[in-house]
């Protein structure tokens, strides 16, 4: 075991690799359930609110791509507004505003995962937790490589469940000429109010740039491949979910859809006219890769806040055998656990949404800040420096109406 002045971690993980982490930590158990709520805001509309979404979750996916050219480490936010302000405590306060953030989106899955086992078994919810966090936190401390390639065959699964049902349901992209109006609603304005209610729910469904980041020290090329790797998983977010919304759509009046608890089931089932059991098996699996992909982030941020100074210095120590943060990945996994077992998730969650678009706002504006400095220089990846401004304004404006509903609700 290797202290912060020691070996740091190793790097193992290829294009490829990283890829998939950030498309699993992107295309999670969400969509399964969101596409349904997409509909029910946005009606024939859902393809055109994606398109929107994605467009706001770019600008931010493309400033962080320039940030991790320029500082390929872990605990990734926190060095950046570090960078960008020079302030040692707004540093810290990101990256435990991370960290918490990726730590209570674990421990919602892992209660999540207990709720479906107990459709099949009868342990307690607590003892179910427990192993899974166990299990969780034992693949994360295995070795980069090794959790990521579990976490790599988990996203193939993840996004082959979501490839069957636009293949299943493909046929109805015939329509798409005869429709194309409704679903591109350009010259219907009040159709446009749907739309952006709807982005406000599909924008989540993009994140997962921010989490590829903190891997960055276990990245190959990290300053060339990281940029590549977070603009392709945002490519393919997108036609993955600009193709499934509009099949939906197209496929199922969108009242009965939205009013579906398992819409891709029933999207399914309505192609097919066959049970759904395998996409909500891929559902339950959605679920177990986020938790997995969740905390080998958190355990991440922690490191690299450890390895920077902002924490003790014994949660930098990394494994010589296993190359990981094995005392990062405990603490992360007992917090998980902590979160899981004792505290009300669903506030929680709620709040890290806000701790997300205010991360977002910070960093977008250290880039900024970083640009007008002649020293900064031209990294490997480099933006306009509207592009930073826009993500900021996006997510400031996310942010403005997170608030507003949080105060009214």
């Amino acid at each position: 075991m290797t202290g912060p002045g020691g070996p740091g971690l190793r790097r193992r993980l290829s294009l490829f690799q990283v890829t998939l982490y950030g498309l699993g930590t992107t295309v999670g158990a969400g969509i399964y359930l969101l596409i349904g709520e997409v509909v029910k805001v946005a009606g024939m509309a859902a393809p055109s609110a994606f398109l929107v979404a994605s467009i706001l979750a770019a600008f931010t996916a493309f400033s962080f791509g320039e940030l991790v050219s320029r500082f390929p480490e872990s605990a990734g936010e926190a060095a950046y507004v570090e960078a960008g302000w020079g302030s040692r405590t707004l540093a810290t306060l990101v990256g435990l505003g991370v960290a918490l953030a990726g730590s209570i989106s674990a421990a919602a899955m892992a209660v999540g995962f207990a709720g479906y086992l107990s459709e099949f078994v009868t342990w307690p919810e607590p003892v179910v937790v427990t192993c899974f966090v166990g299990l969780m936190m034992g693949i994360a401390a295995w070795g980069i490589g090794e959790s990521v390639s579990i976490a790599g065959l988990f996203t193939l699964i993840e996004v082959g469940g979501l490839a069957v049902v636009i293949w299943v349901a493909r046929e109805s992209l015939a329509a798409l000429p005869a429709h194309w109006g409704e679903l591109v609603p350009l010259f219907r304005p009040h159709a446009w109010r749907g739309v952006g209610a709807a982005s406000l729910l599909t924008f989540y469904a993009y994140l997962g740039f921010e989490d590829m980041v903190n891997v960055a020290e276990e990245v190959k090329g990290a300053r060339r491949t990281l940029p590549l790797a977070i603009a392709i998983t945002l490519s393919v977010t997108t036609a993955l979910y600009g193709l499934l919304a509009a099949v939906a759509v197209l496929i199922a009046p969108p009242a009965e859809l939205a009013a579906s608890r398992a819409p891709l089931a029933f999207l399914y089932e309505r192609a097919t006219g066959t049970p759904a059991t395998g996409i909500a098996v891929v559902g339950t699996l959605a679920v177990v890769n986020g938790a997995l992909i969740q905390m080998i982030m958190a355990s991440r941020v922690v490191y690299g806040l450890a390895a920077r100074g902002h924490l003790p210095g014994v949660l930098a120590r990394v494994s010589d055998r296993r190359g990981t943060p094995v005392v990062a990945t405990s603490a992360v996994g007992a917090l998980v656990l902590v979160l899981a077992l004792w505290l009300p998730l669903a506030p929680l969650a709620e709040g890290t949404s806000i701790v997300t678009l205010l991360v977002f706002v910070a960093v977008n504006l250290s880039l900024l800040r970083i640009k007008r400095r002649p020293e900064a220089g031209a990294p490997p990846f480099s933006v306009p420096r509207w592009v930073p401004l826009a993500g900021a304004c996006s997510a400031a404006a996310l942010l403005s109406i997170r608030f507003a509903e949080t105060f009214r609700g």
